[in-house]
């Protein structure tokens, strides 16, 4: 049974600084494309950023810049660096898992997410 477990939400001032990360079990890492969704109250989820096999990462122009997406095979960890924290990064924040593509789309596993607050 594949888990993603997100971790590292909470509150913060507008410029601050968090680190999520999201462990993975019950299927092959390494494999897959990993990516960070993001949902504000009353608002679609949006595609943060992704990180693909290989390492190679893209992001939305709205966290360009100021998100680092990351991952740890060995640990079977993902992570997601969010710098310069703004009012509107205010969002529960998923991780996600899909093979073989890296969309900002279309993912097959995904996690319970965690809660990120940035107050101004």
């Amino acid at each position: 049974q594949v888990q993603l477990e997100e971790s590292g939400g909470g509150s913060v001032e507008s410029g601050g600084s968090l680190r999520l990360s999201c462990a993975a079990s019950g299927l092959p890492f390494s494999r897959y494309c990993m990516g960070w969704f993001r949902q504000a109250p009353g608002k679609e989820r949006e595609w943060v950023a992704s990180i693909g096999t290989g390492g190679g990462s893209v992001y939305a122009e709205s966290v360009k810049g100021r998100f680092t997406i990351s991952r740890d095979n060995a640990k079977n960890t993902l992570y997601l660096q969010m710098d310069s924290l703004k009012p509107e990064d205010t969002a529960m924040y998923y991780c996600a898992a899909n093979r073989p593509l890296c969309s900002r789309k279309d993912y097959d596993h995904w996690g319970q997410g965690t809660q990120v607050f940035v107050s101004s």
